[in-house]
């Protein structure tokens, strides 16, 4: 990762918590410890962070407490073409006159290409995902209610009794931080407390990540392989990640993005 995109998401995320440690920027930018703490360094020589011990913190408090987890706008340059072609094989799932849920997420953002011509009820907690089906589609859009979190472009709700209770969907699509024997990973507790709501109001969990998730990790486990009943990713899963999936009675869908890179090379000739 180029230095100017580390000192943006660094920046970025001592502006959504009061301090940010250095393990949570490495996590953050994937860069090393020292690359980390060189950045800290020269932000703070330029008087854009201020250096505490064992991380940074803004020097104007920020206003509101964010969540953990990089900026969409910084998650959806991130596997670009892997995430189109997955979100292609999830619309594929999806029929006329279902209900369903998209969480709100860069890889699940890019259902909404291929979404134009369907016609159906779609429960979403994302703000980027509702305004392009509302102008660029016919489907039935309801928005969840509560906090909107700038940086990550979903709101989230910590009450029992809002809209999502009166919403029923045949599947939920999300992603998720990370993927493993556990289970889904996610990196924020709140994320979880909605996150776990809008799955109880579907029958299938239909989870979308590229390969590279299922080498992450996180401290917060949202729920076991057991609820998933389908993961899609790209063809860079390794075996003993496609095993791990059959083993638990997962369906893995592979998404080809050789030919999604193709296809997206002859719209731009």
């Amino acid at each position: 990762m180029h230095e100017k995109e580390r000192h943006r998401i660094i920046l970025s995320a001592v502006q959504e918590k009061p301090v940010v440690t250095v393990q949570e920027m490495v996590d953050l930018t994937e860069s090393s410890e020292a690359t980390i703490r060189r950045d800290i360094a020269a932000l703070h020589v330029q008087k854009r962070l201020r250096r505490v011990r064992g991380g940074a913190e803004a020097i104007s408090p920020p206003q509101f407490i964010g969540l953990a987890g990089r900026p969409f706008s910084v998650n959806e340059t991130i596997n670009a073409s892997q995430k189109r072609a997955i979100a292609r094989e999830a619309v594929e799932l999806c029929k006329d006159g279902e209900p369903i849920i998209i969480n709100g997420g860069t890889t699940t953002f890019q259902m909404v290409h291929f979404l134009t011509g369907r016609r159906m009820p779609i429960f979403t907690n994302s703000f980027p995902i509702a305004e392009h089906l509302l102008k660029h589609s016919k489907n039935t859009v309801m928005l969840s209610g509560g906090t909107i979190y700038r940086e990550q472009n979903i709101i989230l709700s910590p009450f029992d009794n809002d809209v999502t209770r009166n919403f029923y969907a045949r599947r939920m699509f999300m992603g998720a931080q990370g993927l493993g024997p556990l289970g889904l990973m996610e990196g924020d507790p709140l994320l979880i407390q909605a996150e776990q709501k809008l799955i109880d109001q579907a029958d299938e969990l239909v989870v979308l990540v590229d390969s590279s998730k299922f080498r992450k990790r996180s401290s917060l486990i949202l729920c076991g392989l057991s609820r998933i009943a389908t993961v899609i990713t790209d063809d860079g899963i390794e075996d003993r990640e496609a095993k791990m999936l059959e083993t638990a009675g997962v369906t893995l869908i592979v998404a080809r993005t050789s030919a999604t890179n193709k296809e997206e090379s002859s719209l731009q000739a």
